[in-house]
C-alpha cells in the first residue's frame, strides 16, 4: 500500500503565484505594492509545475491500484480502489479550479488599461 499523505496538492506555491500576479496587477495600475522578496519570491512555473506532476502522480497511482485490483495482485481491496480513485478526481478537479483561476487573472491583467 503507498502513503496517500504524499498525494495532498500543496497549495502554498499556488498561493505565493497569486500574490505575485496580485503585486503585478497593483503595479501595472501604478499603485504601491510589496516587492517580490516579501511575497515569498515563488517561481510561479515550479510551484505550477510541482502541482500538475502532483495530480499526475495521483492519477497513475489510482490507475496501478485498479489494475492491480482487477488482476488480483498484491491483495488490494475495492474500498482502496475507490478512495485512490476519488483523490484523484478531487485533486484534479482542483487543478481545473485553479487553472480557471490563473485564466481569470491573466484576462484581467491583459485586459487592463494603461
Amino acid at each position: 500500500m503507498t502513503d496517500r499523505a504524499t498525494m495532498a496538492i500543496d497549495t502554498r506555491n499556488l498561493d505565493q503565484a497569486l500574490a505575485q500576479l496580485r503585486s503585478a496587477s497593483a503595479l501595472a495600475q501604478g499603485k504601491p505594492t510589496e516587492s517580490a522578496s516579501s511575497v515569498g519570491g515563488a517561481d510561479f512555473s515550479q510551484a505550477l509545475k510541482t502541482a500538475i506532476d502532483q495530480v499526475s502522480q495521483a492519477q497513475q497511482q489510482a490507475q496501478q491500484i485498479g489494475e492491480d485490483f482487477t488482476t488480483g495482485k498484491n491483495a488490494v481491496n475495492l474500498q482502496d480502489v475507490m478512495i485512490d480513485l476519488q483523490k484523484a478526481n478531487l485533486s484534479f478537479q482542483q487543478m481545473v479550479q485553479v487553472r480557471n483561476k490563473l485564466v481569470t487573472a491573466y484576462n484581467d491583467i491583459m485586459n487592463m488599461q494603461l
